[in-house]
Order: structure tokens, then sequence, then C-alpha cells
């Protein structure tokens, strides 16, 4: 592969079409697209400073890059990307992307990111904006800490392990979401949802986990968590007490305690829902 060291690209497409370039320690300054189309290029220790820096890219790795702000929409459209030891200032990115692998990366600007995408893997990434990761499929995640609400709205196939989620209304419209040995605190957790497994999870949530269908709960904790299942068919094995829950459409609730349960039988059966506590609820 050709090697590029310590160059200063300026101007529209610098390395338009790009093919097997190993690229050490440059800056991609002003000039959009500079790796529009690239294939198979490598990226160390560069610096991407203006919009759309790999776009329609194939199989690109890059290791100790930097995304500065205005390299926003910085990978669209690409196909096999390793990001390693990154740090992408940028938002809007990462969208209609496949097969992405994200290890030690920071997005301290991440809203709009991760749209879209296909096969991502994400491990060791802090992130924070508004709208993560919405409507990609495939994923798998360890390690995310994420601060921004409506996270996860219509992914689907997602699996997220040892992860801290501040988000509200995180996974809405979502199916096939697995969680595991996690923390989530944000109002109105999992609305619309189909198939949204927890797994030694920690949850915070006003009205979370409502309109779901199918929600299995796994020696979990809900703590400060009111009004929790309307309208869910739910199987929840809670290892704690619930502050309140209201009007479940069916399935199993176990809790330590409940502390106000609310059944109106004009909006669900109450028959459809067997709930067992070790103390007694108050109705």
């Amino acid at each position: 592969m050709e090697e590029i060291k310590q160059k200063y690209y300026t101007g529209e497409r610098a390395l338009f079409g790009a093919k097997a370039l190993k690229i050490y320690d440059t800056i991609f300054a002003d000039g959009e697209s500079p790796l529009k189309e690239s294939r198979d290029i490598e990226l160390y220790g560069s610096m991407f400073k203006w919009k759309y820096p790999l776009w329609y890219a194939k199989n690109i790795t890059v290791k100790n890059c930097t995304w500065f702000d205005m390299a926003r929409a910085g990978v669209w459209y690409t196909e096999n990307a390793n990001i390693e030891d990154c740090a992408i200032e940028a938002p809007k990115n990462f969208r209609r992307c496949q097969g992405i692998s994200l290890v030690n990366v920071s997005f301290p600007n991440a809203d709009e990111t991760l749209w879209h995408c296909k096969e991502v893997k994400l491990s060791n990434v802090v992130a924070k904006g508004a709208y993560f990761s919405m409507n990609s499929s495939d994923m798998e995640i360890d390690r995310l800490t994420l601060y921004g609400n409506y996270s996860f709205d219509g992914a689907k196939n997602v699996t997220v392990r040892n992860s801290r989620l501040l988000s509200k209304d995180a996974f809405w419209n979502s199916e096939n979401i697995t969680v595991y040995d996690s923390f989530i605190s944000g109002e109105y957790l999992g609305w619309n949802a189909k198939n949204l497994t927890f797994v030694n999870c920690t949850i915070e949530s006003l009205q979370g986990m409502c309109y779901i269908d199918n929600l299995t709960m796994k020696n979990c904790k809900l703590l400060n968590t009111t009004l929790a299942f309307e309208y869910s068919t739910v199987d929840a094995d809670i290892e704690s007490s619930i502050d309140s829950v209201i009007n479940p459409s069916g399935g199993v609730i176990k809790a330590e305690s409940i502390g106000e349960l609310i059944i109106q039988k004009d909006k669900i059966d109450p028959s459809k829902t067997k709930i067992i506590c070790k103390n007694s609820v108050k109705e």
C-alpha cells in the first residue's frame, strides 16, 4: 500500500476515489469530501476538520484520529469501517452505514449519530446527544455510556451489555432488544416496543415500560419507578419494590412489594395479569 505522511490537504475532494493508502499524521482541513468513494484506506493519527470526509467508502481502518466539530456528517453510506481510539466531536456521524465497529470512541456531540445503520459493534463508547442510533439494526453493544434522550428509537435486533444510559424515551418503537447488566434512567422507557428484555438491570423511569408487546424482566431493580407497565404484556421478576403499577394488559409481575396498584376494570381485564408480592400492595 502507498503511504502518505504528514500532509495538509485543503480544497474539495482532496483524495477522491483513493485506493489502498496508509495515511499517517495528516490533516484534512477546509474542503468537503476529502476521501469520498475511497477504498481500502488506513488512517493513523490524522485529523478531519471539514464536512463529509468518508462518504461511500469501503474497507476503512481509522486509529487514533480526530473529527473536529466541522467534520460533521462524517461517515455516511460507508461499508466495513473499523474505528478505534478516536475522538469524534462532530454531530450527525454514521448514517446508512453497514459493518461498523467503534472501539474506545468518544462522541461529545452525538446528536443524530448512528442513524439507519446495520451490523454495528460498539465497545467502550461514550456519547452525549439526542436520537442516538435511530432505526439501526443488528447491533452488539458493550460498555456504552450515553447521555441523551430518544435513543434507539425504531432500533431492531440489538444487544446491550454493561452499559449506562441516561436517556428519556429510550427504545421507543424498537423490536427484539435485550439489555444485560446495565443501568437506565429516563422517563417513558420502551413505549411501543416489541420483544423488549432486561436482565440484571437497574432502572429508574416515570411511566416506564408501557405499551409494550412482550416485555421480559429478569432479576431487575426498579427505583423511583412509577405508573409502570400500562397496557403492556409482562413477564417481570423484580428484585425490589415498585412504587406504582397501572393497568398491565397481561402476564406475571413479581416484586418485593408494590406501593400502589392501579387497576381500572373498564380499561383492562384484571384476570389476565398475575401479581405476586412478598408484601401487600395498596390498591
